[in-house]
């Protein structure tokens, strides 16, 4: 008997032991769980800019933390070291919502506001970042998850009542892009207008070269954004070849200060990247 998994689109089936398209979720006891809860590859405290977030409380810091997987698969991908493997192809360590809350309090003194929920795709883990913006929440933390937007609605309206802030990627504005990375432009907008209700939001296109670089694309992409409000800050990025896209230029840095121009008629607050 197979099991349905409900937290993004692509809806998988699995039957027991098999994994989902993410590679951080399987099939358990007629269940689907999260095979990466508490699987953690990378922690650091970082610059609450590094996210990047420029306008939820500048000049902090916040505790990061990613596991591995991700329900995309962008061949550009600049972590695909811990986004693209399961968890038998690479090293983490465990730890329970209550030793990450307990660090991430006692680096307040570092100044640490929160913990953010990144690196890899956080919230196929949905289940350990639920859990533990829950806790991290009720000792007065701030929690932020940095997204690639592609969830289904439900999960996502449950999980907004302890995010603060998110940082939600949107990587183009065509449905033929998102075709390619296995994913749905649709599900993309409509996380953004759901969490932009509900928290601080900033958004992030990575501008690759070849793919999304018209100033078309821009120009759609910010009025669309920008009727959701002005005011979010998006933040163009440069693209630097990377797993198996490695026969590219990087983003010549004149193309996103033009992206950046364009993004400008219709937004108030617009950053280049990586230049």
């Amino acid at each position: 008997m197979k099991a349905v998994c409900n937290i993004c689109p692509h809806k998988c089936k699995l039957s027991e032991g098999q994994y989902g398209f993410c590679n951080g979720r399987i099939g358990s006891e007629g269940k689907v769980i999260s095979d990466n809860y508490g699987k953690i590859t990378a922690i650091a405290l970082d610059p609450i800019e590094k996210k990047p977030l420029y306008h939820f409380y500048p000049g902090s810091r916040i505790l990061s933390v990613g596991s591995y997987g991700c329900n995309l698969r962008c061949p550009f991908c600049q972590n695909c070291d811990i986004s693209m493997v399961k968890g038998t192809e690479i090293d983490y360590a465990d730890i329970t919502i209550e030793e990450l809350v307990k660090k991430a309090l006692e680096l307040r003194s570092r100044g640490n506001i929160g913990i953010a929920y990144t690196y890899n795709e956080p919230l196929i883990g949905y289940e350990f970042v639920k859990d533990c913006s829950t806790l991290a929440k009720e000792n007065g933390l701030k929690n932020v998850a940095v997204t690639n937007g592609y969830i289904c609605e439900d999960p996502l309206r449950e999980l907004l009542p302890t995010i603060d802030a998110f940082n939600i990627d949107l990587k183009s504005f065509t449905k033929e892009f998102y075709t390619k990375i296995k994913g749905n432009l649709d599900t993309v907008k409509n996380t953004i207008i759901i969490a932009a209700e509900h928290c601080h939001v900033e958004v992030t296109t990575l501008i690759i070269p070849g793919e999304n670089d018209s100033e078309e694309e821009m120009e759609a992409l910010s009025d669309w954004l920008g009727s959701i409000s002005p005011d979010i800050p998006l933040h163009i990025s440069r693209f630097f070849p990377r797993w198996k896209v490695t026969d590219k230029e990087a983003t010549p840095v004149r193309t996103v200060y033009r992206q950046a121009e364009v993004a400008r008629r219709k937004l108030k607050y617009v950053y280049e990247g990586n230049c």
